[in-house]
């Protein structure tokens, strides 16, 4: 029955595959754990000593040379901004953005009325954004500088399209303004440093950087592995991640234009965009303080006395939206990680987002999906189960010539050849149709797994959220009857240890399928049932032949 020890090897394989991404995430290589920043024994919220081994050098060095002894100020307060997508707080000292809340997605399922906070200073989620202006012989303000603002509350009004916060600084004859450009419904921030001199010529340039520690899946599946770490993309390299270990192992040096850098993790990225025209040095650094850095250099700028410069890039923090991320940045859209099977996924979502927009609701999207692939492979299916039903046909046969030459394997095989010959009979045609859907079904795996709209969307009853189990494992019990059910439609396995595998497969995929999000395990129930209806049909004529 090699048919049947192929679907056994292909499921197992593809049980593996699960289990082993769950452990990567569990218990997969970490780095080595340095010693914590000091914190408040009663918060959450890392209180940072003032240091400076996370400011890059203002010129590209090679070997391990240390950074210049920089002023340091201290002592701060916080800028509080509203907008209809964002709850932000801007911390004077830098100016760096130290928590973002992202208002139109909720903290969990349970906490619906709680935005997710996607930046965040608590020790365990750490992940902040800063940036600043580094010089050799002139004044700057990098993101330990304190700036001053004309006020710490800003709204974005009803009517009001764009929202200009600016932080100010001036030392020595050098003013610097440095701006942050909100938009009504954009989750893309500009970012402006105006370099104004008036005493002497100014040369410095920006860098740009995020800032986070190897944190939790924050509220999140923790059965289903999803990457979380830096990302690198330019021309040359294209999308190339850069994972806390490598930061920790080594110092990233990168020369390129245009092109991006990120962190990101399940559903929600933060990414830095300098103009596409400009060059820059990508680099990472791993602090003594237990911080993972990844940031970018722009070329130094000289500013003649009485004269002024911009240093200008966007900042996009919050959901991976592909249709927005496509018209952002080349490239930007591939941080909703499909790997390899990029290339079929994406004609999925974007199959997926139709029928949701017939239907307005993900679980009949997904559904209306799944019969559309089954009818896209309706032929390939019907080569397979046709096989599958002749095969069941002559089991009886297949019987009663192993009993008749016992463990004489050769002749064994010679007589199943020839009775495969008189029946016309491919042992290995079910086979091939599976193989090429393969591909497909886990595309299509990734697709539901990395679509952000599907976060705690509900469908129906009491599947209230697609994006976590259900919470009653329901359909994980239907999609092992369903399993059941095709088994008994498949021809029996003459191996005495292949049958008892396959009796056990049913329960084993129903106890593994009880932690997937119910959007996966809705498809997988609306495949089998419609392969079940098909292959019963075929086998039934095949049968009464």
């Amino acid at each position: 029955m090699e048919n049947q020890r192929t679907l056994l090897y292909l499921s197992l394989f593809f049980v593996l595959f699960l289990i082993w991404q769950a452990w990567q995430q569990d218990y997969g290589p970490k780095p080595v754990a340095q010693v914590p920043v000091a914190q408040d024994s009663s918060s959450d919220v890392a209180h940072e000593a003032v240091t400076v081994d996370d400011i890059p050098e203002s010129i590209a060095v090679t070997g391990n040379q240390t950074v210049p002894n920089i002023p340091v100020a201290t002592g701060s307060q916080r800028v509080h901004i509203i907008t209809d997508v964002y709850e932000i707080e801007i911390d004077t000292r830098g100016g760096d953005i130290r928590r973002l809340d992202l208002r139109q997605y909720a903290k969990s399922s349970e906490l619906k009325d709680e935005s997710f906070e996607l930046l965040t200073e608590k020790e365990s989620k750490f992940h902040i954004v800063q940036s600043g202006l580094l010089s050799s012989g002139s004044p700057a303000p990098n993101h330990h500088s304190i700036y001053s603002v004309k006020q710490y509350e800003f709204r974005l009004a009803e009517g009001q399209d764009e929202l200009k916060v600016d932080l100010f600084w001036q030392e020595e004859g050098v003013s610097i303004i440095k701006t942050y450009t909100f938009h009504r419904n954009d989750y893309v921030i500009d970012v402006e440093h105006k370099v104004m001199t008036t005493s002497a010529p100014w040369n410095g340039s920006q860098y740009r950087q995020l800032v986070r520690a190897e944190a939790d899946s924050q509220g999140e599946s923790s059965f289903i592995y999803t990457y979380t770490g830096g990302v690198v993309y330019n021309d040359e390299l294209k999308y190339e991640k850069v994972d806390f270990s490598d930061i920790a192992d080594e110092d990233l040096k990168i020369d390129q234009t245009g092109g991006w850098f990120a962190m990101i993790q399940h559903y929600f990225l933060a990414a830095w965009i300098p103009d596409q025209e400009e060059s820059n040095f990508v680099y990472s650094k791993h602090p003594k303080s237990n911080r993972y850095i990844i940031g970018a250099r722009s070329p130094a700028v000289n500013v003649v006395e009485n004269s002024q410069a911009v240093f200008h890039s966007q900042l996009v923090v919050g959901p991976k939206l592909q249709d927005r991320l496509e018209t952002i940045a080349p490239g930007l859209e591939l941080t909703v990680d499909y790997g390899i099977l990029t290339i079929l996924a994406k004609p999925l979502f974007w199959l997926l987002k139709i029928f949701h927009g017939w239907f307005d609701n993900w679980g009949w999207a997904i559904i209306f999906l799944t019969i559309t692939i089954k009818l896209v492979f309706f032929k390939l299916s019907e080569t397979s189960y046709r096989s599958m039903a002749k095969m069941r046909k002559v089991a009886p046969r297949l019987q009663t010539l192993k009993e008749r030459y016992g463990d004489d394997r050769q002749r064994m095989s010679q007589a199943m050849m020839k009775m495969y010959k008189e029946e016309k009979i491919n042992p290995l045609g079910g086979c091939f149709p599976i193989l090429v859907q393969i591909p497909v079904f886990i595309a299509l795996y990734w697709v539901l797994l990395e679509t952000v709209e599907m976060r705690h969307a509900p469908f129906a009853l009491w599947l209230t959220n697609l994006s976590e189990k259900d919470p009653y494992f329901i359909l994980p019990i239907i999609m092992g009857a369903t399993m059941y059910i095709q088994q008994k439609l498949n021809p029996a396995p003459i191996d005495p240890i292949q049958q008892k595998v396959f009796q056990f497969m049913p329960i084993i995929f129903t106890v593994f399928f009880l932690f997937f999000p119910s959007g996966l395990v809705l498809y997988w129930v609306v495949n089998n049932t419609l392969s079940i209806a098909q292959q019963y049909v075929i086998t039934k004529r095949i049968e009464n032949s």
